[in-house]
């Protein structure tokens, strides 16, 4: 279903419907019912939604300000039902009906234009075929592998299960990209590998539904005979609301999983690369956070990364709430974990390199990305920060991975014929 959520005429005729099944709901009826009981109906629906907003903020662990649209039409909503229950006596038969429908067009534009602030969802089938577990395109089973040596000009997907060898984290399916150069022989190339995190509420298949990571590497290997990265759609939280920022903590052991269990069930499975100068990580939003913060400080395992949008650091609220929610209160553990702290106290890197791109209306994480770039820098990195027109939805990820994947196959060793421009950074840089 190619309906457009992001722009188009969907995300506009369902505020007009629900603005407009509202006002009918609320009506103009009699004078009583215009002076007081509406607008105490309305009043009391402000005030139970603000409850809400300060419920979801302080008990729901949201970090990042929400659109105001969403609480706009949250509100809507929940003045609908408020009518519904003020005005139910000596209301008309329609008008009961156009209450509840009302709050449920509220509700679906408020999911929308949160959706419009993430980008998570560029189509109405990417929506329903995310929340249904579709297959995704280009996927196969593990057992299907053998039979399309040979067979194929593009890339396909592999979901598998990685295991939990490490203790403590419960991941979701994960997804493995293999690129055409991977089915001509049994003799496999040594293939690298890019493992690939989403932001803080995501899914390992948010890179291929709204990241668009294995179109544009498909592309590439068209252009380089085949050849591209292994790329790992990682887990990297194991639960829709549950934020790890890739460190080990009272959420679970995401780092251990991510530095430990990934790369050996790759390694086995697919017989990639072993060296860490042929790993990498790439990651949107807390999954650019993530791509720092364990290159930075395993860089046996990861020598090169792609931040995008990502903050300064691993952090659930202020350095004090982070301790507290991601360490469990153990402050040796967060300075652990920042990478400002362990730059600046680790060895001369060797061979690493790290791209940062950030959109030029994220004024906070552009400032960030310089002041990382420069410790990465002095620590031995190869670094460039890279600020192009766009804001912190997953369209700018997706186009972000596009402008650096040739940079980072190159500095992975990727085999193939490499074009001499592909190694360029862009001609705009911050």
């Amino acid at each position: 279903m190619n309906v457009q959520l992001l722009t188009g005429w969907f995300p506009w005729t369902v505020q007009l419907a629900a603005a407009a099944a509202l006002l009918a709901a609320i009506g103009w009826r009699d004078r009583r019912w215009r002076l007081r009981r509406a607008p105490l109906a309305l009043a009391a629906a402000a005030a139970l939604t603000a409850v809400l907003g300060l419920l979801v903020v302080t008990l729901g662990g949201v970090t990042d300000p929400l659109p105001p649209a969403l609480w706009g039409w949250l509100g809507a909503a929940v003045a609908a039902l408020a009518v519904l229950v003020a005005g139910w006596r000596g209301a008309r038969w329609w008008r009961r009906a156009l209450a509840p429908l009302a709050a449920l067009l509220a509700l679906l534009a408020g999911a929308d234009a949160l959706n419009a602030s993430t980008g998570y969802y560029p189509t109405l089938g990417d929506a329903i075929g995310e929340i249904g577990g579709d297959p995704l395109p280009q996927q196969v089973t593990l057992d299907q592998l053998g039979s399309l040596t040979g067979r194929t000009g593009t890339g396909r997907i592999v979901q598998v299960d990685i295991p939990d060898a490490s203790g403590g984290f419960t991941p979701r399916q994960e997804l493995v990209y293999l690129p055409p150069a991977w089915f001509r022989s049994k003799a496999r190339p040594k293939l690298p590998v890019l493992e690939m995190i989403g932001g803080e509420f995501s899914a390992p298949d948010n890179w291929v539904r709204a990241g668009n990571a294995v179109r544009t590497a498909d592309a590439y290997a068209a252009q380089h005979g085949g050849f591209a990265p292994v790329l790992v759609f990682a887990d990297a939280t194991g639960g829709f609301r549950v934020d790890t920022e890739c460190v080990n903590g009272p959420n679970g052991k995401a780092e251990d999983h991510l530095v430990k269990d990934v790369p050996k069930y790759v390694e086995k499975t697919f017989g990639t690369a072993t060296d860490p100068h042929k790993w990498g990580v790439v990651g949107w939003s807390m999954g650019g956070t993530c791509a720092v913060d364990l290159v930075v400080e395993h860089p046996d395992v990861f020598s090169h990364f792609e931040d995008i949008s990502g903050d300064i650091g691993p952090n659930s609220g202020d350095k004090q709430q982070t301790i507290d929610k991601l360490y469990g209160g153990d402050a040796a553990a967060w300075a652990a974990h920042d990478p400002l702290t362990v730059l600046a106290h680790h060895p001369a890197y060797k061979n690493a390199s790290g791209w940062f791109e950030i959109g030029d209306q994220e004024s906070p994480h552009v400032a960030q990305a310089r002041q990382l770039d420069a410790a990465a820098r002095k620590a031995g990195f190869k670094s460039r920060v890279v600020v192009q027109p766009g804001r912190h939805v997953w369209q700018f990820a997706s186009s972000a991975f596009a402008e650096a994947l040739p940079w980072l196959a190159q500095q992975l060793g990727t085999p193939g014929p490499h074009q001499g421009a592909a190694a360029q950074p862009p001609a705009k840089q911050g």
